[in-house]
């Protein structure tokens, strides 16, 4: 029997799992705002890599991508953590195995699934599970992902033996019902649930959320919730960090790659070693040096899948950012999913802004500068060429007062997209002036940002 790696959160998860309830569960944010927690400070980095059969595993039995047993070898998955372990030493990572590399019989993965289990012993990983590819509620119901999820928890758990409960699981994509079962009948409180401003690339849309930490709504996983009447107590997390101004495009318009950030794919893959590094540190640094002074923390994440390799880059990039922010703290997709949430009891008092002046990479045009601001009401995004001082234009005005509807069957469509959305798809999506938005919205911006009145 093994004894399983005990974090710092470990007593907490455990007694959580073993206690909650949907009643329970419920109230959990009121308890935690009486004690009055202090906000989050920190600059943290996740990782997570990913190991599959196939490339996209859209329910346990239809895939739609290629086969990548050989790029899932054991070698391919230790020279991964061993990668991992010159860029950070001390880290932690989160891995997710895929529903037929939990479940196939050929000797690679029965070696693959005791290796994890190994990293889990020896460095304290995490190892959960990932459904449908990332894709999971675009090709299959919200009952069958939701026994998928069940069994492959309890597969896992078994794997790694002691009793072991993964603190979250990586979804790419989640439906809020789904969440809302992690949290109040599997015991898990974390979910890496939606990817931000994703739209128009790969297999599922899904812009209109908060790309910081939130509690979703029971109406829409991409809303925060409002209040406890739809309070989810599961931390919603973003799966891939992305280049705010690249990210405003739609898939591959204009012949750029909307998901430029951190990521190897889009970063190295598309513009070589030293182009690519530079965009994933600028990437980095947005969120780390004048996101950290407004919002008080910072946070990184990305997803690998093991099958691609960059594994050079990992180690580099991760000695990069410690040696320029020596106070970085390298850790679990869980882990930092519940510091997040012993810190922030509800949405009532998210107030996330980002400023980013183009870092000069494809689509991230140097004149440029996006401000986000990111809360429980509503979301705005501002764009303006600061070379010539122009007055900013609102790109994104997403309301999350207002009613929303997930869809009731698979489809690619989980986007929330009312007033004006940053992708431009639909007709009413032009850049305005602030003063140009009705009276209703101009008072609900300025009662929360009342700087933003001298832009009018």
């Amino acid at each position: 029997m093994r004894t399983p790696y005990r974090s710092p959160l470990w007593t907490r998860r455990v007694f959580l799992s073993r206690t909650a309830s949907s009643a329970a569960a419920f109230s959990l944010a009121p308890r935690l705002a009486h004690a009055a927690p202090s906000p989050l400070t920190g600059r943290y980095v996740t990782h997570v890599s990913i190991v599959r059969v196939n490339q996209i595993e859209v329910t346990p039995s239809r895939n739609i991508g290629q086969d990548e047993v050989a790029d899932n070898s054991i070698v391919r998955i230790q020279s991964r953590r061993d990668a991992f372990a010159r860029g950070c030493p001390n880290g932690r990572m989160t891995w997710a195995f895929s529903w037929l590399a939990l479940i196939d019989d050929r000797q690679q993965y029965k070696d693959a699934r005791r290796l994890l289990a190994s990293f889990h012993d020896k460095y304290g990983d995490e190892i959960t599970f990932i459904p449908g590819g990332y894709f999971a509620p675009m090709y299959d119901t919200r009952e069958n992902n939701r026994q998928t999820i069940h069994k492959a928890l309890a597969m896992v758990s078994k794997i790694v033996g002691g009793n072991y409960r993964p603190q979250c699981l990586v979804a790419g994509f989640m439906d809020a019902e789904n969440q809302r079962h992690l949290a109040n009948d599997e015991g898990i409180h974390v979910c890496q649930g939606q990817i931000w401003s994703q739209h128009g690339i790969d297999n599922g849309d899904g812009d209109g959320g908060i790309c910081y930490p939130y509690y979703p709504s029971r109406e829409h996983y991409l809303k925060p919730a409002q209040g406890p009447a739809d309070f989810i107590d599961c931390v919603c997390l973003d799966g891939w960090t992305c280049d705010f101004l690249p990210a405003r495009r739609q898939g591959f318009d204009g012949g750029f790659n909307s998901r430029l950030g951190v990521g190897p794919i889009e970063s190295v893959g598309n513009l070589g070693k030293q182009a690519g590094r530079k965009e994933m540190m600028d990437t980095t640094a947005i969120h780390f040096d004048t996101g950290h002074a407004l919002n008080g923390f910072g946070w990184v994440t990305g997803i690998w899948e093991t099958s691609i390799g960059h594994d050079e880059d990992l180690t580099w990039w991760l000695q990069a950012v410690r040696n320029r922010w020596p106070d970085t703290t390298v850790l679990t997709e869980g882990e930092f999913g519940l510091k997040w949430r012993e810190h922030t009891p509800s949405n009532a008092h998210l107030n996330y802004r980002f400023d980013e002046r183009g870092t000069g990479a494809p689509g991230s045009e140097k004149e440029l500068e996006i401000k986000w601001y990111m809360n429980r009401e509503f979301r705005l995004a501002l764009l303006r060429n600061w070379v010539k001082n122009d007055s900013p234009k609102i790109i994104d005005f997403t309301r999350y007062d207002l009613p929303a509807h997930e869809p009731p069957t698979p489809q690619r469509e989980w986007s929330l997209m009312n007033v004006l959305n940053q992708k431009g798809t639909r007709p009413q999506d032009k850049p305005l002036r602030l003063a140009q938005l009705s009276a209703d919205d101009q008072r609900r911006i300025f009662a929360r940002y009342p700087e933003l009145k001298k832009l009018e």
